[in-house]
C-alpha cells in the first residue's frame, strides 16, 4: 500500500508488471468505508417497500371501525406525527460535535441517551423486526393461497369449498428468502426495494380501483360518520376493542423508524445526508399517506360498515379473478423484497459482533468468490451463509407453528411503535438541544408522546384480546377452509 499526497493506491502484481488501482478518496467513504451511493430516490423506494405493506389493504376496515370523522383524522395525524420525528431522527445521523457517522439506530440512541437505554432500543427494534418477518411469511403465503382459491372460486363457484394448505407457501417463500438473504447488506438491495415498491403500488391502485368502480357503479354500501354501529351482532365492548386495534393499525402502518438509520446509511456523504433524508422522508410519507387516504376512504364507501379485514386475501372482490389474482402476485412480490428491508439489520448487528469478537476468524471475515458466469462473481462468507439461512429457517418454522402470529406481531407493533417513532426520536432531539424542561417547546413533544403512547396502549390491549380468541381455535398446521 502506497500513498501520494491525501490518496491511496494499492499495489500488485500481474503478467504485465505492477498493477495500481486506485482504493483512496474515490472508492471509500470518509470513514473508511466502501462509497455509498444512495440517493433520494433509493432512500424512498427503500422506505415504500418498508411502510407500504398488504396492511394498506386493511384501511378500509379500520375507517370503518372509526367512521369518516375519525378515520380520516387518524390517518392525516399519524402521518404527520411519523413525518415529524422521522425528520427529528434523520439529524441524529452524524455527531454534531465530531460529525462521526452513527451506523445503526441503537447507536444513536447509545451516544445521545445513554448505555440502558441503548440495551431497552436494540431488544424492542430487534424483536419488532425478527417479528415482522415472521409476520410477513405468513402474509405472503395468504396472498400466494388466495390465488389458488380465487382460480377454484372462478372454476367452481363462490360457494365451492376451497381449502387451501398455506404451509407449502411458506415453505416455499422461506427457500427463496434463503437465497435473497445472502445478499451482503443494504448497499446491495436498492434494485431489490425498486421492484418492491413498484409492486406496492400496483396492487394498492388495483385495490384502490376496484373499490372507486364499485362507488361509481352505485354499489357502495351503508358508511356513517361514527362507523360501524352498536347492535345486534356487536357489543360496546367490542366496538370499543375493535376501535383500539383500528388506532393501533393506522399508527403502525407508518412505521419505518426502525430501519431510518440503516437506511441513511446508504445515503452519498453530499449533498449532507440529513437533508437528503428529510426529502425522502417527505417524498416517502406524503406519498404513502395519499394512498393509504384513497384506499381507506374508497374501500369504505364500497364495503361499508362491513369491510373486511383485507381487500382482496378476504375476497372483498371476486372478479374480475384475474386482476385479483394479479394484485396478489404483487403483494407476494412485494413482501419478498420487504423481508430482506426488514431482516438486514438484523442481520447485520449480529456479523457485526462476531468480526469485532472474532477479528482474525477466516469463517468470520473471510468472502469467497464464486463464479456463476463469465462476467458475473457472487460473494461467499461461511458465517453469513450459515446465520441467515439459520435465521430464515427459524423464522419460517415459527410461522408454521403459529400461523396466528399476526396476532402477536400486532402487539410486538404496539410495544415498538411508541418508543422506536416517538419515544427516542422526541428525547435524543431533547438532549441534543438542550431543551428547558417545562419550556412550551417541552411541553409540545411531550403531548406528542403522551398521547402516542395512550393510541400504544390501547392498541396493545386489543391485540391482546385478539390473541386470546385466536388461541381459542388454534389448530397446528390446519387447512384454512
Amino acid at each position: 500500500m502506497q500513498g501520494f499526497g491525501d490518496e491511496i493506491f494499492q499495489v500488485g502484481s500481474c503478467e504485465s508488471g505492477l498493477e495500481i488501482q486506485k482504493v483512496g478518496n474515490a472508492e471509500v467513504d470518509d470513514d473508511g468505508k466502501p462509497r455509498r451511493t444512495g440517493n433520494l430516490w433509493t432512500a424512498s423506494a427503500h422506505i415504500i417497500t418498508a411502510i407500504i405493506g398488504s396492511g394498506v389493504l386493511s384501511l378500509a376496515w379500520g375507517v370503518a371501525q372509526l367512521g369518516w370523522i375519525a378515520g380520516v383524522a387518524t390517518l392525516v395525524i399519524f402521518s404527520g406525527i411519523t413525518l415529524y420525528t422521522s425528520s427529528l431522527l434523520a439529524d441524529s445521523y452524524r455527531s454534531p460535535v465530531t460529525g462521526k457517522r452513527n451506523y445503526t439506530y441503537k447507536e444513536v440512541v447509545r451516544n445521545n441517551l445513554g448505555r440502558a437505554m441503548y440495551m431497552a432500543c436494540a431488544t424492542v427494534q430487534y424483536a419488532n423486526l425478527s417479528g415482522m418477518v415472521v409476520g410477513y411469511t405468513i402474509t405472503a403465503s395468504i396472498s400466494m393461497a388466495a390465488i389458488q382459491k380465487s382460480d377454484c372460486f372462478h372454476a367452481r363457484g363462490r360457494q365451492a369449498p376451497c381449502a387451501v394448505s398455506h404451509n407449502p407457501y411458506m415453505i416455499g417463500l422461506g427457500i427463496l428468502e434463503i437465497f435473497l438473504s445472502q445478499i451482503p447488506n443494504f448497499h446491495k438491495l436498492s434494485m431489490l426495494s425498486v421492484v418492491a415498491a413498484i409492486m406496492s403500488f400496483a396492487y394498492s391502485s388495483i385495490g384502490l380501483g376496484l373499490a372507486l368502480a364499485k362507488v361509481v357503479s352505485g354499489q357502495g354500501e351503508r358508511t356513517s360518520l361514527t362507523g360501524v354501529e352498536v347492535g345486534i351482532g356487536l357489543s360496546a365492548a367490542e366496538k370499543t376493542w375493535r376501535m383500539f386495534r383500528a388506532f393501533g393499525d393506522i399508527a403502525f402502518a407508518y412505521t419505518y423508524s426502525q430501519i431510518l438509520v440503516e437506511i441513511q446509511d446508504t445515503l452519498k456523504a453530499t449533498p449532507p445526508e440529513n437533508q437528503v433524508m428529510k426529502k425522502a422522508n417527505i417524498v416517502a410519507v406524503s406519498t404513502t399517506t395519499a394512498f393509504y387516504l384513497m384506499c381507506g376512504c374508497f374501500g369504505y364507501a364500497a364495503f361499508g360498515n362491513n369491510a373486511p379485514g383485507n381487500l382482496l386475501t378476504g375476497f372483498g372482490f371476486y372478479e374480475p379473478f384475474w386482476l385479483v389474482d394479479l394484485a396478489n402476485c404483487c403483494i407476494v412480490l412485494h413482501l419478498v423484497g420487504a423481508y430482506q428491508v426488514f431482516a438486514q439489520p438484523v442481520f447485520s448487528a449480529v456479523e457485526s459482533w462476531a468480526k469485532s469478537k472474532w477479528p482474525k476468524s477466516n469463517f468470520v471475515n473471510a468472502e469467497y468468490s464464486i463464479g456463476i458466469c463469465r462476467s458475473q462473481k457472487f460473494s461467499v462468507n461461511f458465517l453469513r451463509l450459515i446465520w441467515r439461512s439459520s435465521f430464515v429457517i427459524l423464522a419460517t418454522v415459527i410461522a408454521l407453528v403459529m400461523p396466528f402470529f399476526n396476532d402477536i406481531l400486532a402487539f410486538l407493533g404496539a410495544m415498538g411503535y411508541w418508543p422506536l417513532t416517538v419515544y427516542f426520536p422526541i428525547e435524543i432531539y431533547i438532549a441534543k438541544n438542550k431543551i428547558t424542561r417545562w419550556s412550551w417547546t417541552w411541553l409540545g413533544l411531550q403531548l406528542i408522546n403522551s398521547v402516542c403512547l395512550l393510541v400504544a396502549v390501547a392498541a396493545a390491549c386489543g391485540s391482546i384480546q385478539g390473541l386470546n380468541k385466536a388461541l381459542k381455535t388454534y389448530k397446528p398446521f390446519q387447512v384454512k377452509e
